[in-house]
């Protein structure tokens, strides 16, 4: 709370009953405990009242869903970004690792009374910690490309290794994530025009011979799982000088092809992908990268669909739905923390509703409580931009 008690409060100060305090404190507790909109986050701090008011939390009563609604419709999304991000660069401590970039449409964040349009959420993910670092919104999944710079010049990359899709594969992109002390791999397609001619070029040669006898460095590994099995190649060179796009492009060092050869209920489908990289050509290391990329679709979105309902929630005046996605990153940060209840998020958030001992028991001094691990944070980005 050290870290979203400094947010600027939208609301007048005459006739406050709750303070900023409480209004972010009960949203964060009731969305931990299942609820996924403002009646029911009111409904939970109602039947909490009592144990609520052992934390000096609500003295005055649980706040309205008509007033929680308002709060955050109004409450000023970047600078709420802003304190989340804050708060999960100083859970991770340091980051490192690989860093995943993506977006995903809150698909009935839509208001067809005014006209706005589904917001379309890029987030930050950290593989190696399992949390989400921090997220942006636009208005559109082709404004993908403004919202990446904005995310990356508010996270820490020092010594982390950035993902994108090729929506992200930009030079100016590159090049912020180099100006912050990361590096990259970017996945190239058609859109990348020449470049990606070029790169395809020499791959359709390199793929026939020995990889030595092409300069490439090499990895191949094989996974299988409910009936599919999958072998990855990857061929990386660094040696590309002869590549006419390389001064373009800040520091790039390696070119990268990945070849993946499914089999599964007896079909094969054989697919090429290409990347483009600021790290040098170690095929296994860049394999590693890859591969981690997709922890941002399995352990994110998925998980924010599933065990959340994101996709089904109705909140869509003004801010609402982006300040809500807002916690519901926060609450999946803490529930990803606790690694010794042997239990999915969804059922997690349930026993975090069931069992007040499991969020925090002022008798009971334990680390073993959710509330026990909200860190008492410093403030690491100012508000002001």
């Amino acid at each position: 709370m050290s870290c979203f008690s400094i947010i600027p409060d939208p609301r007048k100060e005459r006739n406050q009953v709750h303070n900023l305090f409480d209004l972010i404190t009960v949203a964060i507790l009731a969305i931990l405990c299942g609820a996924d909109d403002w009646v029911e986050v009111n409904l939970w701090a109602s039947s909490n009242i009592e144990w609520l008011n052992q934390f000096d939390i609500c003295l005055n009563g649980a706040p309205s869903h008509d007033t929680l609604s308002r709060f955050f419709r109004y409450l000023d999304p970047q600078a709420f970004q802003k304190c989340f991000i804050a708060w999960t660069q100083s859970v991770a401590k340091v980051v490192g690792g690989v860093i995943a970039l993506d977006g995903k449409t809150l698909c009935n964040s839509s208001d067809t009374t005014s006209g706005t349009k589904a917001i379309h959420i890029v987030s930050a993910f950290s593989a190696e910690n399992d949390i989400v670092l921090g997220q942006l919104a636009t208005e559109a999944k082709s404004n993908e490309i403004t919202a990446f710079p904005l995310l990356i010049e508010m996270l820490d990359l020092k010594g982390a290794i950035v993902t994108i899709d090729a929506a992200g594969c930009q030079k100016t992109i590159a090049e912020a994530i180099r100006d912050k002390g990361g590096d990259y791999v970017l996945a190239l397609k058609g859109n990348q025009g020449s470049l990606h001619a070029e790169v395809d070029n020499f791959f359709n040669q390199a793929l026939v011979v020995e990889p030595e006898d092409c300069g490439c460095d090499y990895y191949k590994n094989e996974e299988s799982s409910r009936g599919r099995r999958e072998q990855r190649e990857v061929w990386s060179i660094d040696d590309i000088d002869w590549l006419p796009q390389k001064k373009e492009w800040k520091d790039l060092r390696s070119i990268v092809c990945l070849k993946s050869t499914r089999t599964q209920k007896g079909a094969c489908t054989v697919e090429k992908r290409y990347y483009l990289s600021s790290l040098s050509s170690d095929a296994a290391k860049l394999a590693y990268a890859i591969r981690s990329h997709w922890a941002v679709e399995n352990k994110l979105h998925w998980q924010l669909d599933v065990s959340y309902g994101e996709d089904n929630c109705k909140i869509c005046k003004d801010h609402g739905a982006e300040n809500f996605s807002v916690i519901r990153r926060a609450t999946l940060n803490i529930l990803k923390g606790d690694k010794k209840t042997k239990a999915g998020i969804k059922n997690k958030r349930s026993k975090a509703g069931w069992d007040r001992k499991y969020k925090v028991d002022p008798k009971i001094k334990t680390k073993n409580c959710l509330l026990n691990r909200m860190p008492r944070c410093h403030i690491i980005y100012p508000l002001a931009s």
